[in-house]
């Protein structure tokens, strides 16, 4: 049974998009001989469709683009991912499903059974689980065909209390298909690849898995689909961040044919790297799929903003990013001079907008009620403030996008200006730790220097009131940002984290300033999810809760 894989880029409620691209890779299949051509989870609506779902037309245009499918499937067979009508009243309205379709209609039906509720996974709320198992037979092969999470509960500390693969081994399959939305994190191919390996040497079957590619608003999906044969070794590994259609031979269980180059690396990409592809791809999908063509930055001549531009830039097209320098009473030459190297550097276009005397009207405005009080961090906001006013009124008349720039760390302790430079219309490095947005830095200059290097290696400062420096009111990255690392990402408590020798006072303040900034990130935009545990849908913590604040 030949067999092909499609990797493909969808776009959530854009049923036609996504139909045509099906079938445009369907006829493709033909014309290379394939039996079978497998498609991602969800991939005729798009993941995660969220309280689209909710919708009774939504899932019947759903349907009626698997009929135009099916249409198309008359001499060549499919796999698409589908939400669909739960007939029974008992339970919730809908399936997260699979169709396997042949002789132009569908053959047979596999719901999912393990729809996970932790993280950014929300199925639940919407899906009903399967509770039944069938094997499907075609071409002399019997596939047992699972969605997703069903294949991710191998591990010790298993989340469910059953495993639809040990119900479906008994009906003696030969070969095992997954079809996922699996999103992109860091670590996160290690252990994809860790798991799957794990299902064909605990079943002693091949197991074919395809991911989606592509960006979904915040969640980033990263392909690298996979195939294993009956040992659990990897057999192919397609592109990561990238569509791919690739094809194969199933002669039995124990023999699979490459029937392409293989597409995989001898090498991993390192966290980094990843992190540079993952952000290029949330970039460039956010605007296509929003119907945006151009992004606008505050430029301040600090690495935040200046790996954004450059992200931007790469992402977008040079010609399609505008970068605003808006230097203060408080900006530095050296700080001007950097983001003019860096758009000359990038080709991107930009403009100058002194903001000095918008901060003192405002000042001048409010002098009877601040009147002989002394400068403190009203003034400092008004400033970052003003800028915000400056780049959405530029946004309002041009049409752009603005990206904002605030970093992991600083959205985690509440260093930034609530509808200041905390404002945008998507936040590019807000799940990026300081410290990797310097390696990220030098990695976008590991060709040539694009950034400036005078950005990379003078000490971050917010600029708003004279001689400033983030360590003035922050621990110094390295170690301010291996405390988040345990306390965000690994979920670790502060006893846990002093007692890996951080010092107690500095802890207790740290953990503190996350749990009380909360209201802040409540209110900023969208984040591109790169770590395992990043801020937004994935983090959901009280505003008002007392523990550890």
């Amino acid at each position: 049974m030949k067999i092909a894989l499609a990797q493909l880029n969808y776009h959530i409620g854009n049923f036609d998009s996504n139909t045509d691209k099906i079938i445009t890779t369907i006829r493709k299949a033909r014309t290379k001989g394939a039996d079978l051509v497998v498609f991602a989870e969800l991939c005729v609506c798009g993941y995660p469709s969220r309280d689209f779902l909710e919708f009774t037309e939504y899932i019947e245009l759903c349907e009626a683009a698997a009929q135009k499918i099916a249409a198309e499937c008359t001499d060549i067979a499919c796999i698409i991912g589908i939400p669909t009508e739960n007939h029974m009243a008992e339970g919730k309205d809908h399936y997260n499903s699979a169709y396997f379709i042949a002789d132009g209609k569908v053959q047979a039906v596999v719901n999912k059974a393990l729809l996970p509720n932790y993280d950014v996974f929300d199925e639940y709320r919407y899906f009903e689980p399967s509770t039944q198992f069938n094997c499907i037979d075609f071409k002399g092969h019997r596939i047992a065909l699972t969605i997703c999470e069903d294949l991710w509960n191998t591990l010790e500390n298993p989340l469910y209390v059953n495993r639809p693969m040990d119900e479906l081994i008994k009906q003696q399959p030969d070969v095992m298909i997954n079809i996922a939305a699996s999103p992109f994190a860091y670590n996160h191919d290690e252990e994809r690849i860790a798991i799957l390996s794990d299902n064909a040497r605990r079943y002693n079957l091949p197991l074919f898995y395809v991911n989606h590619v592509g960006a979904q608003t915040e969640l980033i999906f990263d392909g690298g689909s996979l195939v294993f044969d009956n040992a659990g070794n990897i057999v192919d590994e397609l592109p990561y961040f990238e569509e791919a259609i690739t094809y194969y031979d199933l002669k039995d269980k124990a023999a699979i044919e490459l029937l392409q180059p293989s597409t995989a690396k001898e090498t991993r990409q390192s966290d980094i790297e990843q992190i540079h592809q993952g952000l290029l791809l949330g970039i460039r999908d956010y605007f296509y799929k929003s119907g945006f063509k151009s992004a606008i930055l505050g430029l301040s001549g600090g690495i935040d903003s200046a790996v954004v531009c450059a992200l931007a830039a790469e992402a977008l097209g040079a010609e399609n990013v505008m970068a605003v320098l808006l230097p203060s009473k408080f900006s530095t030459d050296h700080s001007l001079k950097d983001a003019e190297d860096l758009v000359k550097n990038l080709g991107c276009k930009h403009e100058i907008v002194p903001i000095k005397s918008i901060t003192d009207s405002f000042e001048e405005a409010l002098h009877p009620q601040f009147k002989g009080l002394p400068f403190n961090i009203a003034e400092e906001n008004i400033q970052s403030r003003s800028r915000a006013v400056v780049l959405m009124a530029m946004c309002n008349k041009f049409g752009y996008i603005l990206l904002n720039t605030s970093n992991k760390s600083e959205a985690a302790v509440g260093y930034g200006t609530l509808y200041g430079d905390m404002c945008g219309g998507i936040s590019v490095l807000g799940d990026v730790f300081k410290t990797q947005v310097y390696q990220l830095a030098n990695y976008i200059n590991r060709d040539r220097e694009i950034i400036p290097v005078n950005s990379i290696v003078k000490p971050p400062s917010a600029e708003l009131r004279p001689d400033q420096k983030d360590s003035d009111s922050l621990p110094e990255y390295d170690i301010l940002d291996t405390i988040l690392k345990e306390y965000v990402e690994n979920r670790q408590s502060s006893k846990a984290i002093i007692k890996m020798g951080y010092d107690e006072a500095t802890v207790r303040r740290v953990i503190r300033l996350v749990n009380i900034a909360e209201h802040k990130r409540y209110q900023t935009p969208p984040i591109l999810r790169v770590s395992p545990k990043a801020f937004g849908m994935g983090r959901r913590m009280p505003i008002v809760g007392k523990y550890l604040s």
